[in-house]
Order: structure tokens, then C-alpha cells, then sequence
């Protein structure tokens, strides 16, 4: 066998990282006072030969915790009526706990050491799932809580955009403008550039990368 090929599993390429593509809806920028209105999840896998590629897929609307805030131009942005009962909102206690799960087994079958959150501009998506998280008093938490992976600032050095939709159709991914600011739209848009950026990485000769004394990491990089 040879010495690249462990390279070629989802616990190896990401140092233990589970990466977990997230996008949240949400009824303003404050993530401990604003409601969050709709979240979706996706998984990622590799394939024999390395190249990453979408899993599991999970989506909820949410209902707006007691007391949330609802900021009108946030609403009239995402479009999104809170109190449409068509909405089929669950909790964010049953929406996290759904994704978490979800997330946990990931992890294990992988034989990875934890989650990291995947987004388009990430610190405004794990803000708003570290708040709910904590409200609704899910203690283990499986993502790291401050990590992230930004594929907006990937994207400015891949292709040169950090819009989602230019980052997309630079990276020849079709975008339907239409159907933005959905959570489940974004997050798999944003999970097919992610994979792209890392697969075209790969292509590029970038990995498997020269190998690496783990030893000689400073000790602030090698507790991340």
C-alpha cells in the first residue's frame, strides 16, 4: 500500500475534522437575541480514491424561541413568515438534537475526533448554532467552538469571489438566484463548492501534501 493512501479518508484529509456543511436562516444578525428560522445540514463523504463528496442531508424550519427578536428587514430579505403555519417549524431543541445525532454518527463511522462547521461567511452561521445550542441546553455539542471552515474566504483565493452565487458560476457550478436564501438551497450550494475547492485542490497536485512532523507543530496549532 502506499504511504498516500490513508491520505485518501475524510479523517485523514482534515486533520480529525468532520466537516459539515451549515446554513441558518435567521430573523437578523444578533444570535442571542434573533430568531433562527430555518437551518440545514450536510454531510460529507470520500470515495476510494479521495475525492469528497455530499452524504446525508437534513432540513427544519424553526420556531422563533421565546422572547426572539424579528427584525422586518431581515424577514422581508429572506422572505420567510414565521407564523405561517405551513412552515411545519419544529424547535430549535428538536432541530439541533435531529442534527447533532445525525452529526455524532457521522463522526464515529468516519473515525474522525469531531465536527467543524462548513459555511459561506461560517462565524455568522456557528454564532447562530453555538446560541441555539445553548438555549436549548444541548450540552455536547459536537462542533469545535470556534473552528471553522469559511468557504467565502476559500473561494476569494480559489476563484477570486466571495459572493456565493459568483463563487459558484466561477467555479462552473449553476446558480439559480431564484432560490437563494433558502437554507437547504444554500447549504447544498455551498457543499457543492466546498468539494469543489478541495477536489480541485487535489487535481491540482495540492494533495496528498509532503509529509508532516506532527511533533514539531507549535503548541497552539496543534491544540486546534
Amino acid at each position: 500500500m502506499s504511504e498516500s493512501k490513508p491520505l485518501n479518508t475524510l479523517s485523514e484529509r482534515f486533520r480529525g475534522f468532520y466537516p459539515v456543511v451549515i446554513d441558518v436562516e435567521t430573523a437578523g444578525f444578533n444570535a442571542k437575541t434573533d430568531a433562527l428560522l430555518e437551518i440545514a445540514a450536510i454531510t460529507l463523504k470520500m470515495d476510494e480514491n479521495g475525492w469528497l463528496q455530499q452524504d446525508e442531508t437534513l432540513h427544519f424550519h424553526v420556531e422563533p424561541f421565546e422572547g426572539a427578536q424579528l427584525q422586518p428587514e431581515a424577514l422581508a430579505f429572506t422572505g420567510i413568515d414565521p407564523h405561517n403555519p405551513l412552515r411545519g417549524a419544529i424547535s430549535e431543541y428538536d432541530a439541533l438534537h435531529a442534527i447533532f445525532k445525525m452529526v455524532r454518527k457521522g463522526i464515529k463511522d468516519q473515525g474522525c475526533n469531531r465536527a467543524i462547521i462548513v459555511a459561506h461567511n461560517a462565524t455568522f452561521d456557528h454564532s447562530f448554532m453555538t446560541a441555539a445550542a445553548e438555549r436549548a441546553g444541548l450540552k455536547r455539542n459536537p462542533f469545535h467552538p470556534f473552528a471553522t471552515f469559511d468557504t467565502a474566504a476559500l473561494s476569494g483565493l480559489v476563484v477570486g469571489q466571495t459572493v456565493l452565487a459568483k463563487a459558484c458560476k466561477a467555479a462552473g457550478i449553476p446558480f439559480d438566484s431564484t432560490q437563494a436564501h433558502s437554507a437547504l438551497y444554500d447549504t447544498e450550494q455551498t457543499a457543492s463548492l466546498f468539494c469543489e475547492l478541495v477536489n480541485r485542490w487535489k487535481r491540482l497536485g495540492g494533495w496528498p501534501p509532503l509529509a508532516v512532523d506532527e511533533e514539531d507543530a507549535p503548541d497552539d496549532e496543534a491544540s486546534l
